[in-house]
């Protein structure tokens, strides 16, 4: 992926190299505390993209149908984001769900901008917003509730470590995840 490290740097000490098995240990796991906290979730919240995949699988393990996608932008490429993030259409609408618990759920609380931007947004439009993550890092502005993980690393997820297939459609470079 354009900007992310080479393949043959993933062993290095300075990423944290997250498996498809590793995966499925991690969600499950975080599943287990999001349950065994009585938290029970009406909607979950998938912050794209890094967020639809473990969104997915807590919404298949927490028994949680109701699956929604917000698009934010950030970041631009490894250790590289905009001033602040920008939510990207289409636009998530709330209107209706005020008696809702909801979810949100990212990959990874970095700088956290992004999930508190989300929460806060969310927030005012539903009855409660809890957050969830796979990693947090300690110098994120927010602590989620959910934590599979800390670390201080670059994570790398195994959905967004490889060179992609196919070049966005407007033809620029990819960009990492984060």
């Amino acid at each position: 992926m354009a900007g992310s490290p080479d393949h043959d740097d993933h062993d290095d000490d300075r990423y944290e190299n997250l498996t498809w098995s590793g995966f499925g240990e991690a969600v499950k796991d975080l599943a287990s505390v999001i349950a065994g906290s009585g938290y029970q979730a009406d909607i979950i919240l998938a912050i794209a993209r890094g967020g639809l995949v473990p969104a997915g699988a807590l919404g298949y393990l927490l028994s949680v149908k109701n699956t929604f996608a917000m698009n934010v932008e950030y970041y631009t490429g490894v250790n590289e984001r905009l001033n602040m993030p920008v939510i990207l259409p289409p636009y998530l609408d709330l209107m209706g769900l005020e008696d809702q618990q909801l979810l949100v759920v990212d990959d990874v609380a970095d700088t956290g901008h992004t999930l508190d931007m989300v929460q806060q947004f969310c927030a005012p439009k539903v009855r409660e917003v809890r957050t969830a993550v796979l990693y947090y890092k300690p110098h994120s502005v927010i602590r989620p509730d959910y934590v599979w993980r800390d670390s201080e690393r670059w994570i790398l997820f195994p959905w967004a470590s490889e060179n992609p297939i196919a070049q966005p459609k407007d033809g620029s470079a990819a960009v990492a995840e984060k």
